[in-house]
Order: C-alpha cells, then structure tokens, then sequence
C-alpha cells in the first residue's frame, strides 16, 4: 500500500525548562497525568510496574472532531533521567507511532528533546492522507506542525503544573 510518506514521517521539538533533571524525569514518566497537560491526550494509566523497557499503559486521545483513539503503549526507552519512549498500538501487532523524550542536564534546568515518528501501522494520519492523496503531503505536514505544537504546549503545562 502506497502510504505517500507517511511511514517514517517525523517532528521533533527542543525545549529548555527551568527544572532539574530529576523533577523532569518524573514529570515525563507520569503518564495519568498526560490528561491534564496534553490538548489531544485524555489519559494515561500504567498496566504494568511502571517506567521500565517493556511496561505497557493505556492511553485515549480526542480530537476537535470528536474522534476518540483508545491505545496500549509499550515502553522502548527507559533510561532514568536520560530517556524514556514508547511505540503505540492500535488494533494491529505493529505499532502506529512512537514517541520519545531525552534530557540534558543544563545549568540547573533542563533541556527536553520529544520526538515523534509515524509508522508503519495504520493510523489516523495515515487514513487522512489516502482520503484525499492530491493533498497527501499537505495533510501530513500539517499534521506533524500540529503535534509539533502539541509537543510544546504539553511541555509548558507540566512545567506550569509543577509550579
């Protein structure tokens, strides 16, 4: 299936906060709070004992259109106040996506690097661009500005939450 790019498509955002690196770690590893910090995510639990390579939680999104996603997340990265990633899974047995942050220690804050990269399941994203392939690259794009911004206005809340 020709997927006009989408596999692979990626957007990553750089954000330095005034927070120690162990404050952030925690921060990005609470994933039931996501709901309270994310414009698409509205929550997050932990399945399994929680921040390791290999634990699992579940995690919903909306969208302004009303379209909910219900997803299992398996952690990839673990690596305290370094990394911490996940692949996410719909209803196939190859992930959709997969998000990561890494942290690096900046003065007395912090630098936060979050990453995410489409594929190769199917996906929203991928379904919005086979709708309307004459406008394939424009959707994507716009897509990946919009979790870009996502990325950023998650970032500010949390560190607004901690405050």
């Amino acid at each position: 299936m020709n997927d006009y790019g989408v596999t692979g498509a990626s957007v990553e955002v750089e954000v330095p906060v005034g927070l120690p690196v162990g404050e952030v770690w925690r921060m990005i590893t609470a994933v039931d709070r996501y709901g309270e910090w994310s414009p698409e995510c509205v929550y997050g639990r932990w399945l399994d004992e929680p921040v390791r390579v290999g634990s699992r939680f579940a995690a919903g999104n909306r969208f302004p259109d009303g379209f909910e996603t219900h997803v299992t997340c398996v952690v990839t990265a673990a690596e305290p106040e370094g990394r911490f990633g996940w692949d996410v899974y719909g209803d196939e047995v190859v992930p959709f996506a997969h998000w990561e942050y890494w942290l690096r220690p900046d003065g007395d804050g912090t630098v936060i690097r979050q990453a995410f990269t489409h594929g190769p399941g199917d996906s929203g994203m991928r379904k919005g661009v086979l709708a309307d392939p004459s406008r394939a690259d424009e959707n994507c794009r716009r897509r990946l500005d919009e979790l870009g911004r996502n990325m950023r206005t998650t970032i500010a809340a949390m560190v607004a939450a901690r405050r």
